[in-house]
C-alpha cells in the first residue's frame, strides 16, 4: 500500500466553495496551497486538528508497471502510423524493401522493427 495525495479531488472541493478560482493562475495556485494547509478539525481524532492537505491523502495498492524496452518491440498496430520511426508499412517489392529475418513479412528498407512479429531488424 502506498500513500498518495488525491490533487483533483482537492482542487474541485477548493473550486466548488470559492468564487474567486478564476481570477490570475498564480493567485488561485497560492491560495489552494495556503487552503490546503489550514488547520482543521481531524475526523478520526474528536478535538485533534490536522492540515488539510492530509483529508486528500489515501492509501492506493498500485499494479507493478511494465518496463519499456528499446530493443524489444511487441507490435500493437499503432506502428502503422509511425512511418518515421519503424520505417514505411509500405511493402511493395523493390530496390527499397527487404524481408524480415524471422517471419519473412515484406518491410520498407528503413524498417527496424517487424511490423508482423516485431522482430530487431537492425
Amino acid at each position: 500500500m502506498m500513500k498518495i495525495f488525491n490533487g483533483k479531488t482537492a482542487a474541485e472541493d477548493y473550486m466548488s466553495n470559492h468564487t474567486l478560482t478564476f481570477s490570475t493562475p498564480e493567485l488561485t495556485l497560492m491560495r489552494f496551497a495556503f487552503w490546503l494547509g489550514d488547520m482543521v478539525p481531524d475526523p478520526k481524532n474528536p478535538g485533534q486538528q490536522m492540515p488539510r492537505i492530509m483529508a486528500f491523502v489515501e492509501e492506493k495498492d498500485f499494479a507493478p508497471v511494465d518496463i519499456v524496452d528499446d530493443d524489444t518491440f511487441v507490435p500493437t498496430g499503432a506502428v502503422k502510423s509511425i512511418s518515421s520511426l519503424y520505417g514505411n508499412i509500405s511493402t511493395e517489392t523493390g530496390p527499397g524493401s527487404k524481408f524480415c529475418s524471422e517471419c519473412g513479412a515484406k518491410l520498407s528498407a528503413g524498417a527496424k522493427f517487424c511490423t508482423e512479429c516485431g522482430a530487431d531488424q537492425s
